[in-house]
């Protein structure tokens, strides 16, 4: 089989913030898959198919990537942030391992980008600078008593918590449920910081004690990270940097 798969992460939404990596993999590529948005990002060329296609068809959209690249196709599969962390590259391997055996013998190959967690990290300082960990917030694929467990188990063990999707039109009240679990098991000074649509023209960033924290302070363009006990605020004299130490007492 001459064609290749190339699952990308296009990062937080800044061009310069996509690695060199995935650049060199949309200039070869002959087709490019993803969530409508996501395909938006990348700029039309001769000789280049977008795929763009709804975002509650991953599996579907895996499938047609994987059987374009066994046709013989240079397929590039885009994700925002990093298609390993709540992206395309699980959706992708679930349609191979479901597939025909053939399509086990493609060059599948997964591009790293930065995350939102990070991005949005890096832009407060870094609370994310000891042990943290992700949760997705959306209850689309998974039972509200499992994220919510999952919830409780990380703030018992005092992990910063970066909190994906925390809430939609859909889904307008998990993250308000995730509030008051937090409110109910932390000390009300707790930062939370909202960091939406980081690197791009809307980017906002919001840093309250859990006290003041509301729900519709975030949207599934937010990222919110929840800081441990040891996260500390540095006040100055412009925006404050937020940051968790490296050590644990």
């Amino acid at each position: 089989m001459s064609g290749w798969l190339a699952i990308a992460g296009l990062g937080p939404g800044d061009e310069a913030l996509v690695t060199p990596e995935v650049t060199v993999a949309l200039a070869q590529a002959t087709d490019v898959v993803g969530y409508i948005p996501y395909v938006a990002r990348v700029a039309p060329r001769a000789g280049l198919v977008l795929h763009p296609s709804d975002n509650r068809v991953e599996g579907e959209r895996a499938a047609h990537a994987l059987a374009l690249a066994a046709a013989g196709r240079r397929v590039v599969v885009v994700s925002s942030g990093d298609p390993g962390v709540f992206a395309m590259a699980s959706a992708v391997f679930e349609a191979l391992e479901a597939g025909p055996a053939d399509w086990r013998d493609l060059d599948i190959r997964v591009l790293p980008g930065i995350t939102a967690m990070l991005a949005a990290s890096a832009r407060a300082g870094a609370p994310l600078g000891h042990d943290f960990c992700a949760i997705n917030l959306s209850d689309n694929l998974k039972p509200w008593d499992l994220v919510e467990r999952r919830l409780r188990l990380a703030v018992a063990a005092d992990f910063a918590i970066a909190l994906y999707n925390p809430r939609s039109k859909a889904r307008p009240q998990g993250f308000a449920r995730a509030l008051e679990l937090l409110r109910a098991t932390c000390s009300d000074d707790r930062p939370i910081l909202f960091a939406r649509a980081v690197s791009t023209p809307d980017e906002a960033l919001n840093i309250v004690p859990l006290s003041q924290a509301m729900p519709d302070m975030a949207d599934m363009r937010t990222m919110v990270i929840i800081g441990s006990s040891q996260t500390r605020i540095i006040p100055r004299a412009g925006a404050p940097i937020l940051y968790t130490p490296r050590f644990a007492a």
